[in-house]
C-alpha cells in the first residue's frame, strides 16, 4: 500500500524540482569494498549507492545504515560537509529510499568504518514502508511471495541464491573439463515425454494445436547423442504439473547429463566425482550438516534396491511371490490399485522408507516396470541398470544405460501407453514418433542422468524446505 506521508514527500520533491527517480548514478564502490579495504582507501573519495536501512539525526548531524549488494556501510551526514540545500534533502529521506553518496572514506570516534557525504542524491523515492527493522519479516508465507522484501530484510537469504549461482558454475566447469558441450533443447513440446509425470498443457494458436510444457528434455537430447554430439547437457527448467511441497515445485531446475558409449555404472562414477567436486568447490569440503545430520558427499554407498529392502525390513523379496509381497506392500501401508505386477510392489515397498536414506546412497538395479527408457540388467532381466542417489531423505536424481534398441523401445512404449492412456487426457495417449524414428537410425551406448539443482543446493546451503532456494516458489493466490 503506498503510504500517505510518502507521498506526500515525493510530491514535496517534485515541487522543489527533484526529479525522485534519476537515470543514473556514478557508483564507484561497494559497503564491503570499502570495509575490507580501508586501510588503502582511509581519507580517500568514495562512491556508495544503496537503500537506506535506519537513519539516526541529531540536529545538524545524522547517521544512516545504507545497504547494497555486498552488505551495509554507515553514512556520516553532517550540515557542515553536505552544505544546508543539501543536508535539507534529508527532510525527506526515509527508510527504505535509494540514494547516491559521495564523499571520503573515514572511521568515526568509535571507529566504525563510515563514508563521510559531501553530496547525496536521492535515487529512488519508496512509497511503501518497510516492516520494522527490529521486528524484520519473519512471516514465511510472506518471505515467499514477496522474495524481494525478504532480500531487503534478510539479507543472509540472499547467501543461498549465491551459494545456488556457484554450483551450476562448477558443475559447468567440471562437465566443459570432461568435454561436455552445453545444449539448448525445445521447453515448448508437441508431444509430452521423458517421464512418467502430468504435463502443463497450452495451446499454439499459430498452428492449432496443444503442446505441453517440459516434463523432462531427455529425448531431445538423446536425439543430439544420434546425431553424433556424443557428450552433451543441459540445464533445463522442466515443469510437472503435480505436488508442491517442501522438496517439489511445479516449475524445477535440473542438469541432465547424457554420454555416449557409457553405461549406468561409468554415470554412477561421474556423479560421484561430480557431487564431490561441487561441494569442495562451493564449501572447499565433502563434509556438511544438514538438518542436524552429518554426512559426507565424498563417499558414496552403492546398494541394490532388492538388499536396500532386506536391510530395512529383514526380508528377502527376491524369494516372495507376488501374493507374499501384496501381503507385504498392505503391511507397510502401501496403497494399491490391485493390478500391480511383482516389480511394482518391490518398488512401492522401497519407496515405504527412502525417505529415511540419509547416508549417500545410490540405489542400484530397479525393476524393470519402473521406466521404459532403460536397459535390462545384465545380471538379472526383471531389473534394469538404473540408480538413484539419496541423501537426508531426499531422490537427488536418476540415471540409466540408456535403451537404445528401437524395437524394444517401441514396444515398451505400447505398453506403457495401454496403462496410462485416459480418454480425458490426451497426452497421454501419444508416442513420441520422431524420438522412435531418430533412435532407428542409430544410438550408440549411452548413459545418462538427471540432477536435482533445487536439492542439491538444498543439501549444500542447510535449506529445509525447496522454496528456500528458489527465488519464486509457485504460490496459491492470494
Amino acid at each position: 500500500m503506498v503510504d500517505a506521508d510518502r507521498l506526500q514527500k515525493l510530491k514535496e520533491l517534485q515541487k522543489l524540482g527533484i526529479n525522485p527517480y534519476p537515470y543514473s548514478f556514478d557508483r564507484k564502490n561497494y559497503a564491503n569494498e570499502i570495509k575490507e579495504n580501508f586501510s588503502k582507501l582511509d581519507g580517500k573519495k568514495v562512491s556508495v549507492a544503496g537503500r537506506v536501512m535506519s537513519i539516526r539525526e541529531h540536529g545538524k548531524l545524522a547517521f544512516a545504515d545504507l545497504a547494497d549488494s555486498t552488505g551495509r556501510i554507515q553514512l556520516w551526514l553532517s550540515e557542515d560537509a553536505l552544505g544546508k540545500k543539501n543536508y535539507d534533502l534529508l527532510k525527506h529521506v526515509e527508510t527504505g529510499d535509494i540514494i547516491g553518496v559521495k564523499g571520503t572514506a573515514t572511521k568515526t570516534k568509535r571507529g566504525e568504518v563510515s563514508v563521510k557525504a559531501d553530496s547525496l542524491e536521492i535515487l529512488t523515492k519508496s512509497l511503501t514502508n518497510l516492516p520494522p527493522s527490529w521486528y524484520g519479516l519473519k512471516d514465511v508465507e510472506l518471505r515467499y511471495r514477496q522474495r524481494y522484501l525478504d532480500l531487503i530484510m534478510n539479507p543472509d537469504v540472499k547467501k543461498n541464491f549465491i551459494i545456488r549461482t556457484k554450483i551450476m558454475d562448477a558443475i559447468r566447469e567440471f562437465l566443459n573439463s570432461k568435454g561436455f558441450l552445453e545444449t539448448d533443447t525445445p521447453v515448448l513440446q508437441p508431444i509430452y515425454g521423458g517421464a512418467a509425470a502430468h504435463p502443463f498443457e497450452t495451446f499454439m494458436r499459430d498452428l492449432k494445436m496443444k503442446v505441453y510444457l517440459r516434463t523432462s528434455n531427455e529425448l531431445y537430447l538423446k536425439r543430439l547423442i544420434v546425431g553424433g554430439l556424443e557428450k552433451v547437457y543441459e540445464f533445463a527448467k522442466d515443469f510437472r504439473n503435480e505436488s508442491i511441497n517442501t522438496t517439489h515445485n511445479p516449475e524445477f531446475t535440473q542438469v541432465e547429463i547424457y554420454e555416449a558409449y557409457a553405461d549406468r555404472d561409468k554415470i554412477a562414477d561421474l556423479f560421484e566425482d561430480l557431487y564431490a567436486f561441487v561441494a569442495k568447490k562451493v564449501l572447499g569440503t565433502t563434509k556438511i550438516t544438514y538438518q542436524g545430520q552429518k554426512i559426507d558427499l565424498g563417499k558414496w554407498k552403492r546398494t541394490r534396491m532388492t538388499d536396500a529392502i532386506k536391510e530395512k525390513y529383514k526380508i528377502d523379496v527376491m524369494k516372495m511371490n507376488k501374493k507374499e509381497l501384496l501381503k507385504v506392500a498392505k503391511e507397510k501401508g502401501v496403497k494399491l490399485a490391485g493390478n500391480e505386477s511383482e516389480g511394482e510392489l518391490i518398488n512401492a515397498i522401497f519407496e515405504t522408507f527412502d525417505k529415511e536414506i540419509i547416508q549417500p546412497t545410490l540405489i542400484m538395479d530397479h525393476p524393470k516396470e519402473t521406466t521404459p527408457l532403460c536397459k535390462v540388467s545384465r545380471k538379472d532381466d526383471r531389473f534394469v541398470e538404473r540408480f538413484e542417489p539419496f541423501a537426508c531423505g531426499m531422490e537427488l536424481g536418476n540415471a540409466y544405460s540408456e535403451l537404445n534398441d528401437p524395437l524394444l523401445q517401441r514396444k515398451l512404449f505400447e505398453t506403457q501407453l495401454k496403462s496410462r492412456c485416459v480418454e480425458k487426457e490426451p497426452w497421454s495417449c501419444e508416442i513420441d514418433e520422431d524420438f522412435l524414428r531418430a533412435i532407428e537410425y542409430g544410438m550408440p551406448p549411452t548413459g545418462g542422468i538427471g540432477i536435482a539443482i533445487d536439492r542439491l543446493t538444498m543439501l549444500l546451503t542447510d535449506s529445509a524446505s525447496i522454496r528456500d532456494v528458489v527465488f519464486f516458489p509457485f504460490m496459491k493466490p492470494e
